[in-house]
């Protein structure tokens, strides 16, 4: 079994959502930036890392509060043929870019990363954005309320 601790980005600026757009077994799918954390990191070092390596050098990312936590057993999920062994716990954290103007392709994105974009809030619920349940989490007005802890969802 592989477990995996992750802090993801949920980047809410002018209407819009910062996602990385990434190509898969199936098809093509976003993400929130992020990535897992290494030994001897702190959760926020793991985050300025991850969203550079995704999202490009000087974004300035601005980390504030914890929002949102997941589990994702892959056993559990669609992907089970590709994840039957992986485990990952993902923490999200409000975030805000102080200039995204920069936001780019990255330093060092991992190989399904394809590129970045910026979805507007209006087009969220119809996105291809993992996990699903931030389609209905996320509206026009921003994170909807709801609990922290969203399970073991995909």
């Amino acid at each position: 079994m592989r477990y995996r601790l992750s802090a993801k980005a949920l980047v809410i600026q002018d209407g819009r959502l910062l996602c990385t757009a990434n190509r898969g077994e199936m098809d093509e799918f976003l993400l929130l930036p992020g990535g897992g954390q290494e030994p001897f990191e702190n959760l926020h070092e793991a985050l300025a890392r991850e969203c550079e390596e995704e999202l490009g050098a000087g974004i300035g990312l601005e980390v504030g509060d914890l929002v949102l936590v997941r589990d994702y057993i892959g056993r559990n999920h669609e992907f089970a043929a590709y994840d039957q062994e992986f485990h990952q716990v993902e923490l999200m954290f409000a975030c805000r870019l102080a200039h995204p103007e920069k936001v780019g392709h990255g330093t060092s994105h991992d190989a399904f990363q394809i590129g970045v974009v910026w979805v507007p809030l209006a087009e969220v619920a119809e996105s291809p954005l993992y996990p699903k349940v931030l389609r209905t989490r996320i509206g026009s007005e921003g994170l909807r309320p709801g609990p922290v802890y969203l399970g073991d969802v995909n």
